[in-house]
Order: structure tokens, then C-alpha cells, then sequence
């Protein structure tokens, strides 16, 4: 009898460390183990293109592609300062780009949103519009803007400027209507109630339309610094390919994919922030 009482125990105890184990685990891939596994197999799938490249002759001559080189590059370009000179300049256009984006798209965004009429009257317009490339405005932006600088920041703004509107004017229609027969009655007039019931209201759904703006802002940003401009992250991009150093073309493809991560990370901070919505 006591044998099987000591085997029992052994058994729960046994059982009660491996759930232990497993709920470890399980907290360990949740604080940042499944991020871990992700980049892990984003590198290998890199590497392994990095040696079908070098050992294929008709190849072999883009063999700086690979993980080795490019990060080697990437510190070198760090260490002397040039990845910050490429950085700055595109962040700034970014910058003004989105903040333009922001300040015509949401003002318009709350319109559409509260009159089906105006929303009826534009509604063609802006979805023609907004299905043509940004980089199709090219040409009218180089013939429009003195300097190419200003040009740039026009396609990141025709870029931007619709997940923002959309974004905002769906906000603003899924308020409850009850809140603006509250205001009213309690004697807000238009201007308390954008600041006092829809704003708010809308928070969420504007920052998640700059996420959206930001991942395609960020895209069209490349191309259009192969704009006339002697600056910036597309200009390197551009620079190194026709220098043919595929190491530092590399290292900037890594530079553009590590700010953009931080710059989602930002929106997505943004989003939970304004959301009435309990996170998980």
C-alpha cells in the first residue's frame, strides 16, 4: 500500500513539474520567444538565398547579398556616420509628408463622415483618386514644385493622405448618433461636440488610418528619393546599386526594414493607447 501511495506521488509530482515546465515555456515563447523563432527563420531563409546565390555561376557576382556582408556593411556604415546622414533626411520627409496627410485628411474625414451628402458627392472622386498610383504623380509633382525636396513630400502625401480620410470618416459613422442628441440637448454647440464627443470618439480609428499611412508612406518613400535628391534612404539604395556595392545595398534594405518596424510599433503603441477596447 505505501508502495503505491510513493509511486502515486511520484507520479502527481512528476505530472505537477511538468505542467510547471510547460506554463514556463509557454510564458517564455509569450514574452518574446515566438519573435525569437520568427527573425531565426527570416535569417536562415536569407542565408540559404545568400548561398544559392554564390554558388550559382551565373550569380556569383551578387554574392554580398548574403547575411555576412551586408551586416559586416551595416556596421561600417553605422560606425562612420553614413547610415544617420540617409536616415535623417528621410525621416523628415515622412515626417512633413504624414503631417500633411494628417492635417487635410482628417478634417475631411470627419466631414464625409458626418454628411451622406457630401460623402455621396465625393465619393467617386476620392475612389478614383485613390486607386492611382502615388508614383504616377511623378512628373506633375516635379513640374508643380520648385525643388525636388517639396516634390517628395507631395507623393508621400498623396500616399498618405487616404487610409487616413477613410479611416477617420468610418470612425466618425460608427458613433453612436444617441451622443450627439445627448450633447444637444445639454446645449454643446459643433465645435464642443468635435472636441468633446468625437475626437475622442475617433482616436482609435485615426491612428490605426497613420499605421496604414505610414506602411505605404514608407514604400513610396524609396522610389520617390530617386528623385533629383543627393539625400536620403532611396537615394543610397539607388547609389549603391549603381556603384554596384551589394553589401551596402543590402545594409540599407535592413536600415529601411528595421525603421519601419519601429515606426508600425509606434502606431500600434498609438492604437492601444486610444482604444476603449480592453487589450489582451
Amino acid at each position: 500500500m505505501s508502495t503505491e501511495l510513493n509511486e502515486s506521488g511520484t507520479f502527481y509530482a512528476a505530472k505537477n513539474s511538468g505542467i510547471e515546465w510547460l506554463s514556463m515555456l509557454k510564458k517564455i515563447m509569450n514574452n518574446g520567444g515566438y519573435s525569437v523563432i520568427g527573425i531565426f527563420c527570416l535569417l536562415l531563409a536569407w542565408w540559404v538565398g545568400g548561398w544559392m546565390i554564390a554558388n550559382n555561376p551565373d550569380t556569383s557576382s551578387f554574392a554580398d547579398f548574403a547575411p555576412g556582408p551586408a551586416f559586416a556593411r551595416l556596421v561600417d556604415l553605422v560606425q562612420s556616420g553614413a547610415v544617420m546622414k540617409a536616415v535623417i533626411p528621410s525621416i523628415e520627409r515622412i515626417g512633413l509628408g504624414l503631417l500633411w496627410a494628417v492635417v487635410i485628411g482628417v478634417p475631411v474625414g470627419v466631414a464625409i463622415g458626418l454628411y451622406a451628402s457630401l460623402r455621396q458627392v465625393t465619393h467617386i472622386p476620392f475612389q478614383f483618386l485613390r486607386m492611382i498610383s502615388p508614383l504616377a504623380w511623378m512628373p506633375i509633382a516635379v513640374l508643380a514644385f520648385s525643388t525636388w525636396n517639396s516634390a517628395i513630400v507631395f507623393l508621400i502625401t498623396i500616399a498618405a493622405i487616404w487610409p487616413i480620410l477613410f479611416s477617420t470618416a468610418q470612425g466618425v459613422r460608427r458613433v453612436d448618433p444617441l451622443w450627439f442628441k445627448v450633447s444637444r440637448n445639454l446645449g454643446a454647440d459643433g465645435l464642443q461636440m468635435l472636441r468633446r464627443i468625437i475626437m475622442p470618439a475617433i482616436g482609435q480609428d485615426i491612428f490605426a488610418g497613420i499605421r496604414l499611412a505610414v506602411g505605404v508612406a514608407w514604400i513610396v518613400l524609396v522610389p520617390a528619393e530617386y528623385l533629383g535628391v543627393t539625400s536620403g534612404l532611396g537615394y543610397a539604395i539607388n547609389d549603391a546599386r549603381d556603384t554596384l556595392e551589394y553589401d551596402t545595398l543590402a545594409a540599407i534594405v535592413v536600415v529601411i526594414g528595421v525603421l519601419g518596424y519601429f515606426l508600425d510599433s509606434i502606431c500600434v503603441k498609438l492604437i492601444k493607447k486610444f482604444s476603449w477596447h480592453q487589450q489582451d
